[in-house]
């Protein structure tokens, strides 16, 4: 193996060549403390940042065994290091100087949400340590300025990696914070299943973020406090005892004025099946892990889904039972998301009346005497809302602001003002009862077989170059087919939908072949992950740095909106 003087050695006698000269640095050189390894180095000072990985053995790093002997544990662990490294390097962003990108230095950048990186990825079995990041090799023009990169690698570098990657430089007692943490969010994760919770919101909670751009908490925001009739008391490991709104299992409705805070509510029990960092204000908000938002996207693509459960005929005789459209309605998207969600072993159902469709959520009754039942296709979710939880143990819990034709079949209502709950359900149960038009549940209920096996086009199984492009949060591109996610709001970070577009290429290279259902091919997914990371999912080691893990559901959601996918 080459030394750190190998490196210098070679950077002091390429100084002044042409930038290409860099990629006689790749390989993997010994330094104190730590292996560098130079994975990729860039075509030229304006593109992508080169890439790096420092690789710490277990003995050095020294992570006691109890911070990372669970999933949750080590993917917290994982979250706090690279935080670190972040502030670290931040200090030493473009020291180095030159044109272009030279001298940037950067890794995965965390938000509030505790997620699973393959920036920072620590081996339960002997606690060694893998940081990976970009580095821009410094030039000034296409001239390659070596002594500015020797500064980086053995100026700023080692000192990042020894202040924020090894367990003896670092505030001990912070790190047993983000273990403590960590233990508990799992404790009440665990007590929503044997206390038949559907989600969990701790009093003190902050729920409003700071902006419409910023998932930080708002500053001089109203406390949650649960109302009495919902408080629940749990004592956590390491926090002890704590108080908080218990949403039980069922259907839940929430109301209230416009900018009350009802959607408020319902975006932090959306995230609330992730982890959030200490200082969040949603610390403790707590939702069922497999929770889906539903809600109408008009023009998606649909793919062979049994949507008759809620429209059972369309105009010209087509049937429902497997349809396919490339220019889906509100109502057959929604409809669709349902049926998808089910098929990806959902138990909770998030949805917000301003983000429906009318049509699909409900009809009055007078609309039922101007238009005839037998011409109207669409069966309202609120028909089926009751079924689906007590013949398929999913449960939902709806935000209505004009509404009221759930407060029939509402097991809890819940109205805001000024962002605190009440819980009105008796009265509200009173008034509906005497004002009349409850809605008779829709029978014929049975959830779809689910056997669909996709295969994937030839653009998607193409062994020649791929490009993967992530537009922001709003889609990937592979090559030239474009998947539109921008609806899915569970979605917390850009890196989970660069980890979607190597799942998809993945499963459709090694896992599609007209035989496995969708359900298998995630399955396989997941263990994959579960067993060899997520750096596993690409061909080459440098591309695996800035990949984040989505939920089991956002698989299922990203390769049925995949126009290349045909099932």
């Amino acid at each position: 193996m080459k030394t750190a003087q190998d490196l210098r050695t070679l950077l002091q006698s390429i100084d002044h060549k042409s930038y290409p000269a860099y990629k006689s640095t790749q390989g993997i050189y010994r330094f104190p403390g730590y292996l560098l390894s130079i994975d990729h180095v860039q075509g030229d000072p304006f593109a992508s940042p080169s890439r790096v990985s420092i690789h710490i053995d277990g003995k050095t790093a020294g992570f006691p065994t109890e911070l990372y002997d669970t999933r949750p544990k080590r993917t917290a662990l994982q979250d706090h290091l690279t935080r670190l490294f972040y502030g670290e390097i931040d200090r030493f962003n473009f020291r180095a100087k030159g044109s272009g990108k030279s001298g940037l230095l950067s890794v995965s950048r965390c938000g509030q949400e505790i997620l699973e990186r393959s920036a920072c990825t620590l081996n339960p079995a002997d606690g060694s340590l893998i940081l990976r990041m970009q580095i821009g090799f410094p030039a000034g023009g296409r001239t390659i300025h070596s002594g500015e990169l020797i500064r980086i690698l053995y100026d700023f570098l080692p000192d990042c990696v020894n202040d924020s990657l090894l367990y003896k430089n670092l505030d001990k007692k912070k790190c047993q914070e983000v273990r403590a943490l960590c233990e508990d969010q799992e404790f009440i994760r665990a007590q929503l299943r044997e206390r038949g919770l559907a989600a969990f919101v701790a009093n003190g909670s902050i729920l409003p973020r700071l902006s419409g751009v910023s998932e930080r908490p708002m500053k001089k925001a109203v406390p949650f406090v649960s109302p009495a009739s919902l408080e629940i008391s749990m004592k956590l490991p390491n926090r002890g005892a704590i108080k908080g709104m218990g949403l039980k299992k069922g259907i839940t409705l929430i109301v209230g004025g416009g900018f009350h805070g009802k959607s408020t509510l319902l975006k932090a029990l959306e995230r609330g099946v992730y982890n959030h960092i200490a200082g969040d204000g949603r610390e403790f908000v707590i939702t069922d892990s497999s929770a889906v938002k539903l809600r109408a996207e008009d023009s998606r693509s649909i793919s062979n889904v049994d949507i008759s459960l809620f429209i059972n005929h369309l105009p010209g005789g087509r049937g429902t039972g497997s349809f396919s459209t490339e220019d889906a309605s509100g109502s057959t998207s929604q409809a669709a998301n349902v049926i998808e969600g089910i098929e990806a072993g959902t138990s909770l159902f998030l949805i917000d009346e301003d983000t429906s469709a009318t049509n699909f959520m409900i009809r009055d009754g007078l609309m039922q005497k101007v238009v005839a039942d037998r011409e109207e296709p669409i069966t309202p979710f609120i028909s089926r809302v009751r079924s689906l939880y007590e013949q398929a143990g999913i449960s939902s819990i709806i935000v209505a602001g004009s509404s009221g034709s759930y407060f029939h079949t509402a097991d809890t209502v819940i109205q805001m003002k000024e962002y605190l709950p009440f819980d009105i359900t008796e009265n509200a149960k009173a008034i509906a009862a005497s004002w009349g038009g409850a809605v008779t549940p829709a029978g014929d209920f049975r959830i779809p077989d689910f056997r669909r096996c996709p295969r994937p086009a030839e653009g998607l199984r193409n062994q020649d170059r791929l490009k993967i492009k992530v537009l922001g949060r709003e889609g990937i591109q592979i090559n030239r087919s474009s998947t539109d996610l921008r609806y899915l709001e569970q979605l917390a970070d850009g890196e989970q939908l660069a980890a979607l577009a190597y799942l998809l290429v993945y499963a459709s290279r090694h896992l599609m072949n007209g035989q496995r259902t969708l359900t298998e091919i995630v399955d396989a997914l997941e263990q994959r992950m579960d067993r060899e990371g997520l750096a596993s999912l690409t061909d080459s080691s440098y591309l695996a740095s800035d990949l984040c893990r989505p939920r089991r559901q956002e698989i299922f959601a990203c390769f049925n909106r995949c126009r290349e996918l045909r099932f």
